[in-house]
């Protein structure tokens, strides 16, 4: 049986490794210059869409990319797809490998989407690669909204 302290010690663990989309899209908002957001999926799926402020760094170009892209000092937030993929936990491991301070964003893109929270699909126009808004309509399942429409925070 665990204890109560062995219970604020999982929690206070899972804490300094894990963020979610609220909290990553606040820091964002605050141009939280410390915060480097990265999406590790590939190509095809960083089209399809991607959370707005995020570098695409694809897993397996981590060790090269990360000491480019991140100062001493920097959080790096990672994500992946979703609840069902450990993607960014293995990212994570990567990340930390390289000597870095890391956090898995939970949910992934999965949930940063469906909370409504700013998305970037890659289009082609005349030749370019360009970015154009996909934000979606937040999902009244993980972001519900009050008698006037507005949205209501967790407040977690």
């Amino acid at each position: 049986m665990t204890t109560p302290a062995d219970a604020a010690a999982h929690f206070a663990a899972k804490l300094a490794f894990e963020t979610d989309p609220s909290d990553v899209h606040a820091a964002l908002e605050a141009a939280d210059a410390r915060l480097v957001l990265v999406d590790t999926r590939d190509q095809a799926a960083w089209d399809q869409g991607h959370a707005r402020g995020a570098l695409h760094i694809p897993k397996a170009q981590l060790p090269a990319r990360i000491p480019e892209v991140a100062e001493a000092g920097s959080e790096i937030v990672v994500y992946c797809w979703g609840p069902g993929c450990n993607g960014a936990t293995r990212a994570g491991l990567i990340v930390a490998g390289l000597g870095y301070s890391v956090k898995e964003m939970i949910g992934g893109f999965e949930y940063w989407a469906r909370e409504g929270m700013p998305v970037d699909q890659v289009i082609e126009v005349e030749g370019r690669r360009v970015d154009v808004d996909a934000t979606r309509a937040p999902d009244p399942l993980t972001a519900p909204a009050g008698p006037a429409g507005e949205r209501i925070a967790c407040d977690c």
